[in-house]
């Protein structure tokens, strides 16, 4: 029975599709593949192997949206699929290791922490979803970072120079449109309370 016919509350927004698992499968896929798609959004950064991309919006919306469970089976269906081949990592790129490695297993972390705290509520008001997103974003940049200084032998100081710096700006703007999208969603369906 779908939580909407029984009257209990959704607990993030994909809970209001009717269904179960042919749902879930859908949404699970379909979030590998709007992070893939934003994927291809990558602009090159001067002296750092990480290209800005889509991709982490991608993974908070996607985190928010489907839920600790659901987000997370999504990015490790990306991950998987782009290890086995699927062009859709940054660029069109494909496979395992390279020095953004870290950042994609951050995606699966990163989304079952979004996911979590959205089915908490997280993602009910802008200052709670900018909270949020902010700390999907701190997992990303906590897996991403170590594994690009084992990759390139980067110190500290350079891998947070070419890894974190030059995409705090994109990151905060990115933060801020999750933080108007995902409340402004909730108000659509009448259920913002909580």
């Amino acid at each position: 029975m779908s939580e909407i016919a029984s009257g209990a509350r959704p607990a993030v927004l994909s809970d209001l599709i009717p269904g179960a698992r042919v749902r879930d499968a859908a949404l699970v896929l379909g979030g590998a593949a709007l992070t893939g798609l934003a994927a291809q959004i990558a602009v090159p950064i001067p002296g750092s192997p990480v290209p800005v991309t889509g991709q982490t919006l991608a993974v908070v919306l996607v985190g928010a949206a489907l839920g600790l469970n659901r987000a997370a089976l999504s990015m490790v269906v990306y991950v998987l699929a782009g290890i086995a081949g699927v062009p859709w990592f940054a660029g069109g790129a494909h496979g395992p290791g390279g020095a953004t490695f870290g950042y994609l297993i951050g995606f699966i972390v990163a989304a079952a922490l979004v996911g979590r705290l959205a089915e908490r509520g997280g993602d009910r008001t802008p200052a709670r979803t900018a909270g949020t997103m902010f700390l999907g974003n701190l997992v990303i940049y906590a897996f991403g970072v170590p594994a690009l200084m084992a990759v390139t032998g980067m110190g500290p100081v350079a891998a947070l120079a070419a890894g974190v710096v030059p995409f705090l700006v994109g990151d905060a703007l990115k933060i801020a449109v999750a933080a108007g999208l995902l409340p402004a969603a909730w108000r659509l369906t009448g259920r913002s309370g909580r």
